[in-house]
């Protein structure tokens, strides 16, 4: 589903006025040939490589919800491990002119089963990317990838920065 039915019946309400939504971004790491891989989408609407994310529908806990969204977008079944951080997107507008911004809550996810394809209308492609090759993924994507790493002994860079999740204050990316 590309927009959830609430926020469709909203836009019918407000038009293209700005909305506060929650959403929800899944970091799903695995071992690759070549070191950590990471799974990304690269969605229709602006051609960019993400990671899997979305809008929680209303009272669903966000562990659910982004394991709901990987396999919607991947068919990969994945099984949340930690919140690994929370931090507020840019404001966004839409091609159609809808405009959002994100109360974005970032978790750490481990593959469980299923093959990474194309699983919905709203991407493109999917793939399994090695963590360093992610020069054309956002920022906000590439931050939501290293707080994941830097949790897990398995992918992080030297020693792991341990289980408190990452919020952001003043500008900075900051430890709980």
């Amino acid at each position: 589903m590309t927009t959830p039915r609430f926020v469709l019946e909203l836009r019918e309400k407000i038009g293209n006025a700005p909305l506060w939504m929650p959403g929800v971004k899944g970091v799903v790491l695995r071992a690759g040939a070549d070191g950590p891989e990471v799974l990304l989408v690269q969605r229709r609407d602006n051609g960019r490589w993400t990671v899997p994310a979305g809008i929680l529908e209303p009272g669903e806990e966000p562990a659910d919800g982004i394991a709901r969204e990987v396999l919607e977008e991947t068919g990969v079944v994945a099984r949340p491990l930690r919140l690994v951080g929370v931090q507020t997107t840019q404001p966004t507008e839409y091609p159609n002119g809808d405009r959002a911004q994100y109360l974005d809550v970032v978790m750490a996810l481990e593959p469980e089963a299923g093959e990474a394809r194309v699983n919905d209308d709203e991407n493109l492609a999917v793939a399994w990317r090695p963590v360093a090759r992610l020069d054309d993924v956002p920022p906000l994507h590439r931050r939501a990838i290293e707080w994941a790493r830097s949790q897990d002994p398995r992918y992080a860079d030297g020693e792991p920065a341990g289980s408190g999740a990452y919020f952001v204050h003043d500008g900075a990316a900051k430890r709980a």
